[in-house]
């Protein structure tokens, strides 16, 4: 474990590689699991606000779901997340013509119709982020259904934390970022010694 201003960070994010191989899990992520995305609480108002925007986006399972449930729910955690359709994908989930898994949201922020990217536990996926009162700890999540891209993040030799890394900066900033960085080579220089 590493300490960068206030959050402890999992030396697996630097050790293991991972990039997405959409073309072999078809966005799983976005589908499996017995809970939706994990959402702050400031996306919740953020969802509330665009949801006109983003509906044209979602299928119309999608959008009956949100109709139903609302934009988020609380999870058994007590936390918000994204709603599910029928205890299955996400409820901003879409799915293209080879059935892979898309965001909603993404698909409306790539249209130019919102500014807001889509949730940062997305975005970050495969790290998690945990608040505590005295640091946020964060880590790396290892997922079966994520087999096929850490079998290409290996091949291609990206770790977790390049993978993310606009992510990272955008939750905690291109200075935590570099630090994050020096870090990690020194750690890896320590380790081919």
């Amino acid at each position: 474990m590493f300490q960068i201003e206030n959050t402890i960070v999992s030396e697996s994010i630097i050790s293991e590689d991972f990039v997405c191989n959409i073309a072999k899990c078809k966005g799983e992520c976005c589908v499996a699991g017995s809970a939706g995305a994990p959402l702050e609480k400031e996306e919740t108002k953020i969802l509330d606000d665009l949801n006109e925007k983003i509906l044209p986006f979602l299928s119309d399972k999608g959008r009956k779901s949100l109709i139903k449930q609302g934009n988020y729910v609380k999870g058994d955690d007590g936390e918000w997340e994204t709603p599910l359709i029928e205890g299955k994908e996400c409820a901003y989930t879409v799915f293209d013509v080879r059935g892979q898994a898309q965001c909603g949201i993404e698909k409306a922020y790539s249209a130019g119709a919102i500014n807001w990217y889509k949730p940062i536990s997305c975005h970050l996926y495969p790290i998690r982020i945990q608040n505590y009162s005295e640091f946020t700890a964060v880590n790396y999540h290892e997922w079966s259904i994520c087999d096929s891209a850490c079998s290409l993040g290996s091949e291609l030799k990206v770790p977790v934390y390049k993978f993310v890394k606009n992510a990272l900066i955008r939750k905690f900033g291109e200075s935590w970022y570099r630090k994050l960085s020096v870090t990690a080579k020194k750690w890896l220089k320590s380790r081919s010694q």
